[in-house]
Parts: structure tokens; C-alpha cells; sequence
């Protein structure tokens, strides 16, 4: 019986089918029948990135009592303009949790916790412009900030943030709240030379002449500079500058000097004078012992002044001191309203204290006889006593001189005997010596 050979068929197409398959796996690019099949790795986890704390990050509300006990170290940062704004906001909103962690545990002892706790739920607001940079502590290295208080009684209307450098990061070093209610109110909340020279500069920048001769040293420091720094200010249009208005000079256990910066309202022109103050054995605070202003005068006289540094409101006196000058035209006796705004100014020093007394000298150029020099002079001293005699000031606080060309503060003619009309300018004035 023949046998079939369908079965050696399907055996011998089953092994052409295994040789080709060995082939093409040899023939297959970049495949290496030798090597084992790579094994797969689990896809890589990358950890997100660690939260960075921001000063605009809100905070969730917490309960006072656990914020007080768990202060963190404060925030760091590299514009402390920046870092003053956001304490400001935080007390508005009344955050406690995130004013604690702005200004953090070393700056806010127990005492000064509390108090804060107080004022951040009593809805304080700040004035327009509230956040105000005083000026440095220490040079480059330490620095004060106030946030004024809106419809607070004077002298509980300020906080005080000092800053301090470390690296490129500022933060919070300490804060002094205001006197609460019941406490006596300081002079200058806080009594050393950086806050006693901006409690007295704030005082000449309001017009306030008593208060801001509270802070000076009576002996080295005369009224008539405190009261022309006043119409320097005044009449200047000056007002401190915004940033590092007040910088140190140089500072000794008993003396600091404070480089004080001003700019005009519009910020278009700034200048510059120099306060020394000096600490008196205790218990005595700080006080200003000097005030230069020479830088001052000459910005006023080139902005003012017409460039004339001699038409000055503040000149020395011959028997010594300072004395104010009011000037006026060429054989005129009244007075302009700019020399009115210095007479008010006088005016209310005067009324602030009946005991007070002053002298008014009236002077001419040399321009004309000697006679009419003379009643022109005394009629320059009588315009300026019968203002301040109808503002309030009473006629026997003040005394009158006629000069007439008799005390020149600048030459008439010049060297070749021509005439000088700029000296003559500042020849015709009145002078007003302060007898306090």
C-alpha cells in the first residue's frame, strides 16, 4: 500500500519557515541577536519645585492667640521700599498672621506682639503717601521707615520699622509701636539721633517753631536759623526727599552727623544741608547742635533768588548770630508777598510766646542823600513792625532802627568806582534780629 506524503510536506515547509525567520532576525537593522532586549525603566518622577514664600502671598486667617506663639523668622528682601508696603497692607487688612510673618519673632518681643494684635483688629488706615522712609541708621547697612497713622492724635500717629541689611536682603530688626492710650507722649517717640533729628525736621516742614526748637542746642543753634530753615522750606517748596532722606555721616558714642536731603514738590530739583547732633550727659537726649545750610541757600538763591546767593533770607548779624532779611525794590517801602509769607511766618513765633522780642533794622544802598537814606530806612523798619503790630503781635515785643546806608552787606561800587546795582540789591532790606 502507498504511503502519503502529505505529512514530509507540511514537516519540510515547517522548517523553511524556521530557517527564514532565523534570517530575517539576523538581517534586521540594528539588531544584535546576541545582545538580551533592553529592559524598560519606570518613567522618572520629578519632585515639584519647593514653594517660595512671597511677601504678596496671602495668608488663611488663624486665631491671634496661636499666631503670637508660633512667630516665624520674618521675610527677607531685597527692596525693603517693598517689604515696608506689604507691613502696611497687612495692617490695614488687619492679617496678624501675615504681619507676623513679615516682621518675625526677633523683631516683635511679647509686649510689642500684643500691642500690634491690638492695633491690626482696631481698622487703622494710613494717610495718602503713609509709608515714609526716615533715613539710615547706620550707613548702607541700617535703615528707619515710619507708617503714619490716619486720625490719630499727634504723636501716637506713627510706627517705626528698622530694617537691617544682611547680604542683598533687608528685614525687620525692630518696631516701636506708638504710646498707647494714658501714656505720656515723648517729644520724639523714639529719642535717638536719627529720631530726634526727624522729629525736628518734620517740625520746621509744618511751621511748628516752638516745636522744633525743642530739639536743638539754644547755645550753638540760634532762632533765626530754625526760623529761616522754616522759610527756606516754605518758601522753597521743598520737602524731604523720599528716598534716604536723611544719611549718615559719621557717627561717635556722643556725636552723629545726618547729610539731609530735600526735594521741590514737583521733583525736579533737589539740595542738600548737614545736622550735627550731639548727646549731653544723661539723662539728656539727643539734640542738634548744628545746622549748615550753605548748600541750602544757594539752591534757594539760584531757584528763588534769581542766582543772587547774597539776596538771602537768613545773614549774619555784625554783632553775631543769625538775622532774617526781607529785601525790597529801589527807594520803595513796600513790602512784596514774599516778604509778607516771612512775616507771617515771624509772626507766629512771636504770638506763641508774648516774652519774646526782636529788633527790626531798616537800611538803604547809597544811592541818594543822606537824609532821605535815613527816613527811607526808618520807613523799611515801620512797614515791616506795623504788619506783624496787625497780625497779633504786640507793639512792645518789638523794637526799631533806622541804618540808613550806614551798614552795607555788599559793596555799593565797585573796585574802579562804578556802581555795583547787584550789591546795592542786597543793601536795601530789613533785617530782623531775633532776641530770644
Amino acid at each position: 500500500m502507498h504511503r502519503s506524503k502529505l505529512p514530509h510536506f507540511f514537516l519540510g515547509l515547517s522548517a523553511v519557515l524556521a530557517v527564514a525567520a532565523v534570517v530575517l532576525l539576523i538581517l534586521r537593522p540594528g539588531v544584535n541577536p546576541q545582545t538580551p532586549p533592553a529592559r524598560v525603566s519606570p518613567p522618572e518622577i520629578t519632585p515639584p519645585p519647593p514653594q517660595i514664600a512671597r511677601l504678596d502671598e496671602p495668608t488663611p486667617p488663624e486665631d491671634p492667640e496661636t499666631v503670637l506663639k508660633d512667630l516665624g523668622v520674618g521675610i527677607s528682601a531685597a527692596d525693603p521700599a517693598e517689604l515696608v508696603n506689604q507691613i502696611a497692607k497687612a495692617l490695614e487688612a488687619g492679617d496678624l498672621k501675615q504681619l507676623s510673618r513679615l516682621i518675625g519673632k526677633d523683631a516683635l518681643d511679647p509686649q510689642t506682639a500684643e500691642r500690634l494684635k491690638a492695633l491690626s483688629g482696631s481698622g487703622l488706615r494710613l494717610r495718602p503717601n503713609g509709608v515714609r522712609e526716615v533715613g539710615e541708621l547706620e550707613l548702607n547697612a541700617r535703615t528707619r521707615w515710619a507708617l503714619e497713622l490716619e486720625g490719630q492724635q499727634s504723636g501716637r500717629d506713627r510706627i517705626f520699622l528698622d530694617l537691617k541689611r544682611d547680604g542683598e536682603k533687608w528685614s525687620v530688626e525692630k518696631v516701636t509701636l506708638p504710646p498707647a492710650a494714658g501714656e505720656p507722649i515723648p517729644k520724639a517717640v523714639l529719642a535717638d539721633s536719627l529720631g530726634v533729628a526727624d522729629a525736628f525736621l518734620q517740625a520746621v516742614l509744618k511751621q511748628d517753631f516752638e516745636f522744633a526748637r525743642a530739639f536743638v542746642d539754644s547755645a550753638t543753634v540760634s532762632d533765626a536759623k530754625i526760623a529761616g530753615l522754616c522759610i527756606l522750606f516754605e518758601e522753597g517748596g521743598y520737602r524731604m526727599r523720599k528716598s534716604r532722606p536723611l544719611r549718615s555721616m559719621f557717627q561717635r558714642p556722643d556725636a552723629v552727623g545726618y547729610l539731609a536731603k530735600v526735594e521741590t514738590e514737583d521733583a525736579k530739583s533737589t539740595a542738600q544741608f548737614t545736622l550735627a547732633l550731639k548727646q549731653p550727659p544723661a539723662p539728656s537726649n539727643w539734640i542738634v547742635s548744628e545746622i549748615n545750610l550753605d548748600q541750602l541757600l544757594a539752591d534757594y538763591a539760584r531757584r528763588v533768588a534769581g542766582g543772587d546767593v547774597y539776596y538771602s533770607p537768613l545773614v549774619k548779624n555784625p554783632a553775631g548770630g543769625d538775622t532774617l532779611a526781607l529785601y525790597f525794590e529801589f527807594d520803595v517801602d513796600v513790602m512784596n508777598p514774599r516778604t509778607r509769607r516771612q512775616l507771617e511766618i515771624v509772626s507766629l513765633i512771636l504770638m506763641a510766646d508774648p516774652g519774646k522780642k526782636l529788633t527790626l533794622s531798616g537800611h538803604t544802598d547809597s544811592l541818594g542823600t543822606a537824609d532821605y537814606n535815613q527816613s527811607l530806612s526808618s520807613r523799611r523798619a515801620d512797614v515791616v513792625r506795623d504788619f506783624l503790630i496787625k497780625a497779633g503781635v504786640s507793639a512792645a515785643q518789638i523794637d526799631s532802627l533806622a541804618k540808613g546806608p550806614s551798614q552795607p552787606r555788599r559793596p555799593n561800587v565797585t573796585e574802579t568806582g562804578e556802581d555795583n546795582p547787584e550789591g546795592r540789591r542786597a543793601n536795601r532790606r530789613t533785617e530782623i534780629y531775633l532776641d530770644f
